[in-house]
């Protein structure tokens, strides 16, 4: 019997508290260190003209957890994956995985050091067929030097192993049906699960995941979490990026909070979920108070500028970085 199919709720329960207590005595601070970290950024920057999209100071991720990255629209989350995964360049900053640097590092070879990534918008190549985007997904193919391509003897044991190891995941992801249709005729779900199984060709160590429910129908959302759990169960560790608060109570075992580029809160689900500074990051720092409240504020000029501006249902005025500071600098 194949290893995937001895998969079982008793297995999975037992990876998950291994994990949780792994974190147990983790601090419930920003920047937070752990017993075993996989990931740590140091310093990371990006500005975008006078905006500052990313200012982590430090970040680390347990190895052999699922590690929700969370916060408002803005927050920099996305932008912090491109960084790590080397899609972008920051200002500054360093960070590694496994203790290798990874600052300046292309895509592929992060790839290829075992930390991959999914998208928001997937990047299936929809006119291959969906076998054909598995098989483009194993690295270190023989056949794709132009030399070797012109021996087949010399590559095609390998891309038959690559060829049942790529059916094994589509098995396991339920699109073995589609096996050979265009991946653009893959419904935007199953575009998700065929970009999950495609990175697992890399056999990854790290699997980052961005928004992996984004656009997905009720009826494949279950089928997408128990594959996101089963990820912890082989071995592996998760970092992902979701909206979605059920789903990160659900099968996180450690959250990560961002504002304004910043690192807010760390923590297990339950407990960052109360937490005021990220019921203030998603609902602003009057949530809690009635409209009379803030009007009499208003009156008395009590209110400060952002609210004044929530009040209003404007956008809150932008304010100088240092006090007495105007637009041109003097």
């Amino acid at each position: 019997m194949p290893a995937d199919d001895q998969r079982t709720p008793a297995s999975l329960t037992a990876k998950r508290e291994a994990a949780v207590a792994a974190l147990a005595d983790v601090p419930r601070e920003p920047g937070a260190k752990k017993p075993d970290p996989i990931l740590v950024a140091d310093d990371v920057k990006r500005h975008f003209g006078g905006l500052l999209a990313v200012d982590v100071e430090h970040v680390e991720v347990q190895r052999g957890s699922i590690t929700a990255l969370i916060g408002p629209n803005g927050a920099g989350k996305t932008t912090f994956f491109n960084l790590l995964t080397g899609f972008d360049r920051p200002n500054s900053g360093s960070w590694s995985f496994n203790g290798r640097s990874l600052h300046g590092t292309p895509p592929f070879k992060v790839a290829r050091a075992g930390m991959v990534r999914t998208f928001q918008l997937t990047k299936a190549l929809s006119k291959l067929t969906v076998i054909e985007n598995m098989r483009l997904g194993a690295t270190g193919q023989r056949g794709e030097s132009f030399w070797r391509a012109l021996l087949p003897f010399t590559w095609r044991s390998q891309e038959d192993a690559i060829t049942g190891r790529a059916e094994e995941l589509l098995t396991r992801f339920k699109l073995d049906a589609k096996r050979d249709d265009f991946a653009g005729s893959l419904s935007g779900g199953q575009r998700k699960l065929l970009e999950m199984a495609r990175a697992l060709m890399v056999e990854p160590e790290l699997v980052m995941l961005d928004e992996p429910m984004a656009g997905v129908n009720p009826a494949l959302t279950q089928s997408l979490l128990e594959h996101v759990s089963n990820l912890r169960e082989q071995g592996m560790t998760v970092l992902f990026v979701e909206h979605d608060m059920d789903m990160v109570r659900d099968i996180a075992d450690w959250v990560i909070v961002m504002g304004q580029g910043k690192v807010l809160a760390e923590g297990p689900p339950d407990a960052v979920m109360s937490d005021p500074r990220v019921i203030d990051a998603y609902l602003g720092a009057h949530h809690d108070q009635s409209l009379a409240e803030l009007e009499q504020e208003f009156e008395t000029g009590a209110l400060t500028a952002e609210a004044e501006a929530e009040l209003a249902g404007t956008d809150a005025p932008v304010a100088a970085e240092t006090s007495g500071e105007t637009k041109d600098g003097r």
